[in-house]
């Protein structure tokens, strides 16, 4: 039954949603990407509802947008953080990233001022990387890994023609687990669904 399949679904996510590393070193690259704010399934829509999935009525990031942060170190450790409607900002990069990377990491971004002004507050090393200047590398500064991750995110969203915002940490967690090929055989899905997943050799 339809119903049955979600919920079973969303119970899986909610505990995938878990499985996260419990911090990032070294190397780590940071950047943001923006998904269409969605009420899908809320009894209560406080704008008319958009065909599948749809489009935002204006241009560039505004706040009918929301903002997912993806930090990623070269190991391939992954952390995401759904941190609201609207540009990402100086205070939402405390929250996040402070609690789960070194202090002696090297952190590698984009431009934007948000994160020069988190790594100066927060006392870390940091190499802005000016894309729109057409520079992407800069030695070991660069951000093509989490830009990759972006990538094979939108692209595995896209199906579902817009996720819940509600939920979105759900499959956040559940990319994850598919990207670090976390479940590996149909004995590991069925324990994971019960919340046992396979151990992080690297935390």
């Amino acid at each position: 039954h339809r119903n049955t399949t979600f919920r079973w679904r969303h119970r899986f996510l909610s505990l995938a949603k878990t499985d996260r590393p419990h911090g990032l070193h070294g190397i780590a690259e940071a950047d943001e990407l923006y998904v269409l704010e969605s009420e899908k399934g809320s009894r209560q829509m406080t704008r008319p509802a958009r065909r599948r999935g749809g489009h935002a009525q204006r241009r560039g990031i505004s706040n009918e947008q929301v903002c997912i942060l993806v930090a990623r170190d070269r190991t391939g450790q992954t952390l995401d953080f759904v941190t609201g409607k609207g540009a990402l900002t100086k205070a939402q990069l405390h929250r996040c990233l402070l609690p789960v990377i070194d202090k002696d990491i090297l952190l590698v971004t984009d431009g934007h001022a948000a994160y020069r002004a988190f790594a100066s507050e927060a006392g870390l090393s940091h190499q802005a990387v000016n894309l729109r200047a057409g520079i992407r590398v800069r030695g070991a500064a660069h951000v093509q890994n989490v830009n990759a991750y972006h990538s094979r995110l939108r692209e595995w969203l896209r199906p579902f023609h817009g996720v819940a915002t509600r939920y979105l940490p759900n499959y956040l967690g559940w990319r994850w687990i598919l990207d670090a090929r976390r479940i590996r055989s149909p004995e590991t899905l069925l324990k994971a669904t019960l919340g046992a997943f396979p151990h992080l050799t690297v935390t």
